[in-house]
């Protein structure tokens, strides 16, 4: 399943006429790694986020965003009460605010 984030790492990426091999250099990865993350078969590092939005020319949040919203849906993909724990963590992210 194509993730959020790999969507988005695709669509900046073509934009840009960046082969994945030019991608993965300047991330210090192999090309199979950018290739699996943009099919959604694999996530990037949280800390590979910024050094990614520099390269694309894209906004820090918005990938960190993407990348978090990935790994909740990957953590709560097949729960049946995945919409009702999201329901109390947002009150409670809310709340702290």
């Amino acid at each position: 399943m194509i993730t959020k984030l790999g969507a988005r790492i695709r669509e900046l990426r073509t934009k840009k006429k960046m082969l994945l091999r030019q991608l993965a250099s300047q991330l210090d990865v192999d090309t199979s790694i950018i290739s699996k993350v943009e099919r959604g078969d694999r996530q990037l590092k949280k800390e590979q986020i910024p050094l990614l939005a520099q390269i694309l020319k894209a906004d820090v949040e918005e990938l960190q965003t993407l990348w978090l919203a990935d790994q909740l849906y990957n953590m709560l993909q097949g729960e049946p009460m995945a919409g009702e724990a999201l329901k109390l963590v947002t009150k409670q992210i809310k709340k702290t605010k």
